[in-house]
């Protein structure tokens, strides 16, 4: 029933989306104040840097380029023991970020978010799921990542609010967070996949097995493949009626091919891995966001994450090898 269901709504999907220009809207979040370590506010200009826009051009795309958001400066540090580091400015960014994915996808256009840490990921997937919401239809997500990211305010050990997106987008945390868009949870847990994990904290364990969203972590991966492990990931988020959003944290990859990544974590995807898994996204055709974050410019090499980075996001717009 599930596979029949999936089956439908992608193939209503993919005829919507045949009477629509192919059209793709870039928006930059420079934004660091989620993670502990400066250079990843600066993911965005690296990647238009690898001519992200221009090949993207190449596949037939209009491709527009809405530029950044303009993220709020601190005047001043978190306070000792904070459990929110930069609450308010993440806040912020991710209410204005939540109104422009909504606009795009309003337009029949498919939105490219460029991080920027993973918080982020609270602002562009509460816009995904509320023009989800306005059309009365569900939404669902492939989440690629080393690390679950879904600490709360009481399980967090280091008060980074990059480590807890995917607990807000449950309704876990502060309500400044939670209730972006005027809703929450913004996702249900049986559309929602994640893919990569190989370093996931205690309270997140915890959090997992109460929601009950599918892992696929790396030993799931080694021992099936990623083709079987990408196929489920589809069929779960595409059962959605909305539709998928997708977010890419490039830990998810393994360092020797992403050394530019301030949460490093041995043993992730490898390239080819990785771009299988998008080409299967591109053919499965029901992708409605895309997201790609945690490129740290100051740890990179020669650019050589954000030259991935361009490569992972046309493969998932459609570039195949013939």
């Amino acid at each position: 029933m599930a596979d029949a269901v999936a089956a439908e709504n992608s193939q209503k999907l993919n005829a919507t989306d045949s009477k629509k220009v192919r059209a793709v809207d870039i928006v930059g979040v420079p934004l660091a104040y989620g993670a502990s370590m400066a250079g990843v506010e600066l993911g965005p200009a690296a990647l238009r840097v690898a001519r992200l826009k221009r090949r993207i051009a190449q596949l037939g795309y209009v491709v527009r380029d809405l530029g950044d958001i303009e993220v709020e400066q601190s005047q001043t540090n978190p306070e000792a023991g904070s459990k929110l580091h930069y609450l308010n400015e993440i806040s912020a960014a991710c209410i204005e970020l939540a109104q422009k994915v909504e606009g795009v996808l309003a337009a029949g256009e498919l939105p490219l978010v460029l991080g920027g840490d993973h918080s982020i990921a609270i602002g562009s997937l509460s816009g995904f799921a509320s023009y989800c919401r306005s059309r009365n239809e569900t939404s669902g997500l492939i989440w690629f990542d080393a690390h679950a990211d879904m600490n709360t305010p009481e399980t967090t050990p280091s008060g980074n609010i990059h480590g807890m997106p995917l607990a807000v987008l449950f309704g876990r945390g502060a309500p400044e967070l939670t209730n972006i868009a005027g809703f929450a949870p913004k996702l249900d847990p049986k559309f929602c996949v994640h893919v990569g994990a190989r370093d996931i904290d205690a309270g997140e364990r915890e959090l997992i097995s109460e929601l009950g969203i599918r892992f696929i972590t790396m030993r799931e991966i080694d021992e099936r493949g990623m083709n079987a492990c990408m196929d489920e990931a589809i069929n779960v988020a595409s059962q959605a009626s909305g539709g998928y959003a997708v977010t890419f944290d490039v830990d998810a990859l393994d360092p020797g091919d992403a050394p530019g990544s301030g949460t490093l974590v041995r043993g992730g995807l490898t390239y080819r891995e990785a771009h299988l898994g998008m080409e299967k996204i591109a053919e499965a055709g029901g992708m409605r966001s895309l997201e790609v974050v945690e490129i740290n410019t100051a740890l990179d090499i020669n650019n050589k994450t954000a030259e991935l980075g361009v490569e992972l996001i046309l493969s998932a717009l459609g570039k195949t090898i013939l």
